[in-house]
């Protein structure tokens, strides 16, 4: 067995967007790569599809069509996509809206952006009552995979005439997709993110809308003369009150610091003394000989080093201040 061994952080490999994979409940979604890189300018961009700004919809003057006003979405496999994912859509007039036909008088259009930038019409089935399913009569049409649906018009006559306000429909989640809705949580540790709710599946094939990330993942290189090693991990306390029934107990937690001890060439030109207040990876191998286990920590980066008289060796006490506790790595 090799001795241990702590890395940090010193370079990145990038990785341009790709689209997450769904693990089957429309609401973890990870990435190729991890662990993910939080350095300034290596930090992921998570883009999910969906509208950013913009996008009103209005009745247009003629009859059973709307205007659209200019907006942006973020679609990173859409064409004319910029380095952020980010397409800007210019504002379009006269979209054609649907109508049903004699007694399905019930007839849903989804307003969308298509996968070439530009603002499409889509027609549900027609019926004599208004469903909340996709693909049915009455309900809204499906959205083809890379596509955005930004609103719908629900009209409930056969009878041509300007749209009202009142049949336009753009809420969140219900007729409308935005790239900030639902909210997420970021696994930097495992390349992944965790939706609050299921997003819809509401695209062809009943799947969600598309998840992209780019981002990068660390590259390792050892801290000399390492040593005393401990992890970022919870500490449990407990408080009490007296009442006249007895006490009432609470329980607390607290993260604390992962921290190690290095014996330093001169304190000033050592490689990873350049990153201190930068948020990296620290990695630590109970085995340098072997890839795994291991353990990763992701936070600010702190050093206090100590310059003895009489020349002796410079020492340093440094410190990983995260957000979350450190990661074991099993396999």
């Amino acid at each position: 067995m090799g001795q241990p061994i702590v890395r940090y952080e010193s370079g990145q490999t990038s990785y341009a967007f790709e689209a997450m994979t769904d693990s089957g409940d429309q609401t973890n979604f990870a990435a190729s790569f991890s662990p993910m890189s939080r350095v300034s300018g290596y930090a992921p961009t998570v883009a999910p599809y969906g509208l950013k700004t913009g996008g009103v919809i209005t009745a247009a003057s003629g009859n059973d069509k709307v205007d659209v006003a200019a907006l942006t979405v973020v679609a990173p496999g859409m064409a004319g996509a910029d380095s952020d994912g980010v397409v800007t859509v210019s504002a379009d007039t006269d979209i054609a809206t649907y109508r049903g036909i004699t007694t399905d008088t019930h007839m849903i259009t989804s307003i969308t952006v298509d996968s070439s930038g530009s603002i499409a019409s889509i027609t549900g089935a027609d019926s004599t009552a208004f469903s909340t399913t996709r693909g049915v009569a009455g309900g809204p049409p499906y959205i083809p995979v890379g596509s955005v649906e930004i609103g719908q018009v629900r009209t409930t006559s056969v009878t041509a005439a300007v749209v009202a306000s009142g049949e336009i429909y753009q809420v969140p989640g219900l007729h409308l997709e935005r790239s900030d809705y639902p909210t997420y949580e970021v696994d930097y540790a495992n390349g992944e993110i965790t939706f609050v709710d299921a997003l819809p599946a509401i695209h062809t094939g009943d799947v969600p809308k598309k998840v992209y990330i780019d981002g990068a993942t660390p590259l390792f290189a050892p801290v000399p003369k390492a040593s005393e090693w401990v992890p970022a991990e919870a500490t449990y306390s407990i408080s009490s009150t007296d009442t006249y029934d007895g006490p009432i107990g609470s329980s607390s937690s607290s993260l604390g610091q992962a921290s190690f001890s290095a014996v330093l060439t001169d304190g000033i030109t050592d490689n990873f003394v350049s990153l201190k207040g930068a948020n990296i990876w620290i990695e630590f191998r109970p085995d340098r000989d072997v890839t795994v286990p291991k353990q990763l920590t992701q936070g600010i980066f702190g050093i206090s080093r100590t310059f003895p008289a009489g020349g002796g060796s410079v020492s340093a006490s440094c410190t990983v201040t995260p957000v979350e506790a450190t990661v074991d790595v099993a396999s």
